[in-house]
């Protein structure tokens, strides 16, 4: 088994990205452990998901319903379909264990998401709490850190 090295990491988060960038929304749910969880919270500093409101908090069950969602037929909201493109910057190591298999990485990003005539840029940072599972990086806990998190937004299509 080859040692995860820091290049590994980030161009694990560079992938992640891609994949959504190109809408393989499957292949991109794939590389969450089953225990894994999407978490976009509302409010800065926010410690706890479950004692205070998020914007997202998606196991991988309802990360798999939204994108059944996105690709079905009677999706009104996605027809035409939304577009996305992150724009990250080097992500950076904050931590990693290679004995326990445990790394975190963190990025700083602006997203566009865009559907029709509108669109909508979001800026802030996302940490990936990645750990390897036979040998492969997979994502445990993916938080994404919106810089305006405690404003009014519309619905929010995609993932970052």
């Amino acid at each position: 088994m080859t040692a995860i090295t820091e290049k590994n990491l980030i161009d694990f988060v560079y992938a992640e990205a891609r994949l959504l960038d190109e809408q393989r929304f499957e292949d991109w749910l794939a590389l969450f452990t089953e225990d894994a969880y999407y978490w976009m919270p509302l409010a800065h500093d926010q410690r706890d998901p479950k004692l205070h409101t998020s914007l997202m908090y998606e196991d991988k069950l309802l990360l798999r319903v939204r994108i059944e969602r996105l690709s079905g037929q009677r999706t009104f909201s996605q027809q035409p379909k939304s577009r996305c493109h992150h724009l990250l910057q080097a992500p950076t190591v904050e931590a990693s264990d290679p004995a326990k298999g445990e790394h975190t990485v963190r990025t700083a990003f602006h997203y566009t998401e865009t559907r029709l005539d509108k669109q909508t840029i979001y800026v802030g940072w996302t940490t990936h709490h990645l750990v390897e599972v036979d040998g492969a990086l997979k994502i445990r806990l993916k938080r994404v850190d919106l810089v305006n998190c405690d404003a009014a937004f519309a619905n929010i299509q995609l993932f970052m």
